[in-house]
């Protein structure tokens, strides 16, 4: 199972420029988060800090007791091998092919034999469908080729955190919805906590347990997706909408006259009301449930008398329409009949689109990793 990460009072700056500041949250162990924003509110910077590549001025980022801002550099190190990271380029050596590229954590951080790293690789290759361009070079394959690559080695040393910088940048909607699929199918596997940076409307309202939104410097919100999802918060309304009405100018943000202008036409950010409770995705089908949805439930279910009362009703509605816990019968369709929702899915409602299934291979058993 992944590893609960906390997140205490963070604060990163550049100079004289400050990116964020006082950034706490939790990272449930086992699930998959997302962190949204505009462009350029430190969403990458602030993964490399949870990761120990940058050093923020203040605040504690805790793993398993280990501070990675404030411990040594050996335990951060150490605790480093723990995370898997996939970069927004792929960040891939451009003189190595992707087997190579792929094999290099565990060249670098085990003493496996190279017929036991082979063995590895190729599983990962195959999960991340990839078969066949093992030897060839990151300059000779596509972007999206290139970004299943990065996942194949941010999985090889079968990570118990998963970090996603923006992993469909450049990619089709179809590749898009595939990797979406992806990423919740390794969830049910391997139940690592994962955390996903994007722009992609889609995947954030789709693939995550919990969602997060930097805004002016701050954590605005962080919480399960749901409650998300039916935020009136202004800035959250507006960013899940993809509307021009709001805080979020071509700029960061907008001036006090032009959201003056806007509330005085009644067309605010969040004059709408609660959003949708979009359907989550499920793991393909072979695989078993995620156990992050059960845990994620509780925790909604506990908040729910603190909530607004149009968030709470969609809510109510949204869990009154899916079978009770245990209940097991028709969760899935008989062949080529209708699929009736499982313990863990809203029902679509008509017309909404469905996102389309990859062929998977489940991930092997997690290996012990020799010499770490």
């Amino acid at each position: 199972m992944g590893i609960e990460v906390v997140v205490e009072g963070l604060t990163k700056s550049f100079g004289t420029q400050k990116i964020w500041q006082d950034v706490s949250l939790t990272l449930p162990a086992g699930e998959v988060s997302v962190m949204l924003g505009p462009s350029g509110t430190g969403k990458t910077v602030f993964l490399k800090s949870l990761i120990g590549l940058l050093k923020p001025e203040r605040g504690r980022v805790l793993i398993d007791g280990v501070d990675m801002v404030n411990s040594s550099e050996r335990d951060i190190y150490e605790t480093r091998k723990k995370f898997g990271l996939m970069f927004q380029d792929g960040a891939l050596f451009g003189s190595m092919s992707l087997f190579d590229n792929i094999a290099f954590p565990l060249r670098e951080h085990t003493r496996k034999k190279e017929s036991e790293i082979r063995r590895i690789v190729m599983e990962r290759i195959d999960v991340v469908g990839l078969l066949g361009a093992e030897g060839k070079l990151p300059g000779e394959i596509s972007g999206g080729m290139r970004k299943r690559a990065g996942l194949a080695r941010a999985l090889v040393l079968d990570p118990q955190i998963i970090l996603c910088d923006e992993p469909d940048s450049g990619l089709d909607p179809v590749r898009t919805a595939y990797l979406s699929q992806l990423l919740i199918d390794l969830n049910a596997q391997i139940d690592a906590t994962m955390l996903i940076v994007t722009h992609n409307l889609d995947i954030a309202a789709t693939v995550p347990d919990n969602m997060g939104m930097l805004f002016r410097r701050e954590l605005v919100t962080f919480g399960p997706r749901e409650v998300l999802l039916t935020s009136e918060e202004p800035v959250v309304a507006q960013f899940l909408s993809g509307r021009r009405e709001g805080p979020i100018g071509m700029s960061e943000e907008k001036d006090a006259a032009t959201l003056a202008a806007e509330a005085a036409g009644a067309r605010g950010a969040g004059a709408d009301g609660p959003r949708e409770i979009i359907p989550q995705l499920e793991p393909s089908p072979g695989l078993p449930p995620r156990r992050a949805v059960a845990r994620r439930r509780e925790r909604v279910l506990g908040m729910l008398d603190g909530l607004p009362p149009a968030a709470r009703t969609a809510i109510e509605h949204t869990y009154a329409a899916l079978p009770t816990a245990g209940d097991t019968s028709g969760a899935h369709a008989a062949p080529g009949g209708p699929a009736a929702p499982s313990a863990h899915t809203a029902p679509t409602a008509p017309g909404t689109p469905t996102t389309p299934t990859p062929p998977t291979t489940p991930l092997p058993e997690p290996t012990s990793r020799s010499g770490t």
